[in-house]
């Protein structure tokens, strides 16, 4: 079943699951509940609000039986690319793992980029991005990369931004 939906009844069922509260939506606290890094662990909050912003089409701020199954295929795909990447199955992707990983994806940048990336997404100091910051720092890097992209007409790798709309970009990421 890799790369494919899953069964519907499988995700009924899962849904129902995480649908605690019986709303018939997922909410945030919901969620984050539902989702593990392996290592016991909370979902971070902000991956957990950048994916619902991804998956929540009605703009409800929750997640319908509908938009969870496409959110359900996107986080089953990160768990099998986290897993590609984590080479020593430390559960969580070291710098080198992290460098090998971006740059597979296409993204070209120097080794103090990836301190910053560490710095910014190793919530536990300890030298490794877990499996939901690695979600987020790709979110992130995708959706920086998107609105960059939108604003290089020349497609030269130089974009012109007005203070305000750089500062846009930015807090829809924070």
């Amino acid at each position: 079943m890799a790369g494919g939906m899953p069964d519907r009844n499988f995700l009924i069922n899962v849904f129902q699951q995480v649908d605690r509260d019986r709303s018939g939506a997922i909410d945030d606290k919901e969620l984050q509940l539902a989702l593990s890094n392996g290592n016991w662990t909370a979902f971070n909050p902000d991956t957990i609000r950048l994916m619902i912003g991804m998956f929540d089409k009605r703009g409800s701020g929750t997640i319908n039986f509908d938009e969870f199954g496409a959110l359900w295929k996107y986080v089953t795909d990160w768990q099998q690319c986290f897993r590609s990447f984590d080479r020593d199955n430390s559960g969580n992707i070291s710098k080198a793992e992290l460098k090998t990983a971006i740059t597979t994806f296409g993204y070209r940048f120097s080794d103090q980029f990836y301190d910053v990336l560490m710095r910014r997404f190793d919530r536990s100091g300890k030298g490794g991005i877990y499996f939901d910051d690695f979600i987020q720092c790709c979110i992130v890097l995708h959706t920086l990369t998107t609105e960059f992209q939108q604003c290089d007409k020349e497609k030269k790798g130089v974009a012109t931004f007005t203070y305000e709309h750089f500062m846009f970009t930015i807090a829809k990421t924070l």
